[in-house]
């Protein structure tokens, strides 16, 4: 198809104006909680630290799970103390909740017998076992799930680790994120050619790959509910990273070429880049023929379509011509603002967005109005917001109830809720230290002024 004259398929706002006002009602955030929750009466055991397993987790519980976070008292997460510049917030790390919504924060100390024999007694009574722990760490302590299948044969055990719980790369090993991005390859393609590369701004491997073993952990579930058997999930970070690099491996296996680094740009769908413009930058994307003529229309630049460097996507991959098409175009977008260039991605039909910092995405008002910004009252905290659930379920969504609580907040709930401890025998455990509370430090402790029985006891 040629360029002159072609007419955007894109429907017309008004034409789906009853299509919005359909689906803004079927997800209408104010129904939320008065629909179900698809997981409800399943229950997740967690004994992790800092990201990838309790974000694992988290998501199960974001949709109906109960969580019962056991923690090593009086400190309990390493992830209460991660927290930028040392920054707390009414005695909480900023780096601890955003993983730990709406769970059951219990304290026990997992050295001693008894507070072994309570965790077995909690995961007999649990669908769900998430640890993160270096491979082979709780099978030493006599509570992985060996020892646990023994309990409870329908129990389905997630090992969130670095390098797995076998192969030669997996015993004594320590990992992060930042190990998962090299170890994996990742930061092989990230930055500018001739420079360092670059590590992604947030936990990447720690996230994605909590969406990964969750969804393990959902996939083990549905095989329970045909056979009635549980399993060992084995989830490694690296792993995961290196099943999201598309088509990185895949080059190098068939071609014996390596992937490298390319900046802003992307090599395979072109145009799309990361632009500067009068007032920051913007992201523009316009790959498919009719996008790509559409931003020929906005720039005023229709002859571009008749290139026959820009003919079409596999012409404009070729090195020498996506150069000059990105040139073109950084020359046409620094002499518009970002609100500019969205507006003419809207009416020409291609993609455009500004890049947006976090004051922005905190005042979106489409983000709160489908609760990806969520506000809610803690009972202990207060006014919170915090990101809600990515997937909308129309029938069955997610929510968040609670924000993440000191250490063994729900030491006397779930002990005696649970496994039936009358008071007395848990004050005989906490004088005993198998079962424990916070250290008076912030990261483990409530916020300051908070008094038993009162805000949110």
């Amino acid at each position: 198809r040629k360029g002159r004259g072609h007419r955007s398929r894109r429907s017309a706002p008004s034409e789906n104006a009853a299509y919005f006002r359909w689906t803004g009602d079927l997800f209408d955030t104010r129904k939320i909680f008065d629909k179900p929750e698809a997981l409800q009466g399943i229950r997740v055991l967690e004994l992790t630290t800092l990201v990838l397993g309790p974000t694992t987790a988290d998501f199960l519980g974001e949709f109906g799970a109960e969580v019962i976070k056991v923690e090593l008292p009086p400190g309990g997460d390493t992830m209460r103390y991660v927290t930028p510049e040392a920054t707390f917030w009414k005695n909480a790390a900023l780096g601890f909740l955003p993983e730990n919504h709406g769970k059951y924060h219990v304290g026990i100390d997992l050295h001693t017998a008894e507070g072994k024999e309570l965790w077995k007694q909690l995961a007999s009574r649990s669908d769900i076992v998430v640890e993160n722990f270096r491979a082979g760490t709780l099978d030493g302590w006599e509570i992985g799930y060996r020892q646990l299948r023994e309990v409870n044969p329908r129990l389905i055990y997630v090992a969130d680790s670095g390098f797995g719980q076998w192969g030669p790369f997996s015993q004594g090993r320590a990992s992060y994120d930042a190990v998962a991005q090299a170890v994996s390859g990742m930061i092989g393609i990230t930055g500018f050619p001739g420079r360092p590369p670059i590590l992604c701004g947030i936990f990447l491997g720690d996230w994605f790959g909590g969406i990964m073993a969750a969804t393990a952990a959902l996939v083990a579930l549905y095989h329970r509910n045909k056979t009635g058997e549980g399993q060992f999930i084995d989830y490694a970070q690296s792993e995961g990273l290196i099943r999201s690099l598309d088509w990185t491996w895949v080059r190098h296996g068939l071609t014996g070429t390596d992937r490298g680094p390319v900046g802003n740009k992307d090599e395979a769908q072109v145009p799309a880049e990361i632009f500067p413009c009068r007032d920051g930058f913007v992201a523009i994307a316009a790959p498919r023929d009719e996008e790509f003529y559409g931003l020929c229309r906005a720039m005023g630049a229709r002859e571009m379509v008749r290139d026959p460097r820009f003919k079409d996507l596999v012409s404009r991959q070729l090195p020498v011509n996506r150069e000059a098409l990105l040139l073109l175009i950084r020359n046409w977008a620094a002499k518009r603002t970002r609100v500019e260039i969205e507006g003419l991605a809207v009416k020409h039909g291609f993609a455009a967005a500004r890049g947006a910092t976090g004051e922005d995405r905190y005042r979106d008002d489409h983000l709160r109005a489908r609760g990806t910004v969520w506000g809610y009252e803690d009972p202990l905290y207060g006014p919170m917001v915090e990101h809600g659930p990515a997937p909308k379920l129309s029938e069955t969504p997610g929510r968040l109830r609670w924000a993440a609580k000191p250490v063994g907040w729900h030491n006397e709930e779930i002990l005696t809720r649970l496994l039936g401890l009358p008071p007395s025998r848990i004050k005989e455990l906490e004088a005993q230290k198998v079962v424990g509370k916070w250290a008076d430090r912030p990261g483990a402790k409530p916020p300051d002024g908070w008094t038993a029985g009162r805000n949110g006891s």
